[in-house]
């Protein structure tokens, strides 16, 4: 069965739920959808998950891109300022379609709103959060 993530035929969509659903891997996802842009840098998502190292949220995503639900983006070479990120994590459209017809992204506004309360933001996490982003993504 090929569901258009991952590796196909080898997810059945009851295990790729299983697999987001798990808190190390959901938790980023929601950070995920309640970002201004919905496209975080990796800085916004461990500032966003200091209870875990940087290594673990690094080791998460890269398992979501892996199976198709999250995707890096980039800025453009010419797009890149010093000091600011370049590369940012967003749903794919086949990830958000999934997460949707799996009733997954039933929060997504209360997510957002719980962000725009966080009052007690690093400086950096700030910065980051109002850095350019990719056209598109």
């Amino acid at each position: 069965m090929d569901d258009g993530l991952g590796n196909g035929e080898n997810t059945a969509p009851r295990e790729l739920i299983h697999f987001v659903t798990q808190q190390t891997r959901f938790t980023p996802i929601n950070n995920i959808l309640q970002h201004p842009e919905q496209l975080p840098s990796m800085y916004e998502l461990q500032e966003l998950n200091s209870s875990v190292s940087a290594a673990t949220v690094y080791k998460h995503i890269q398992k979501l891109i892996d199976v198709g639900i999250v995707k890096e983006v980039t800025l453009d070479d010419d797009q890149r300022r010093q000091g600011y990120p370049w590369k940012f994590y967003g749903l794919t459209e086949e990830g958000r379609t999934f997460l949707n017809e799996h009733n997954l992204l039933a929060a997504e506004e209360t997510l957002q709103q719980i962000y725009d309360t966080i009052a007690d933001k690093p400086e950096k996490m700030v910065k980051y959060e109002n850095a350019p982003r990719p056209d598109g993504a």
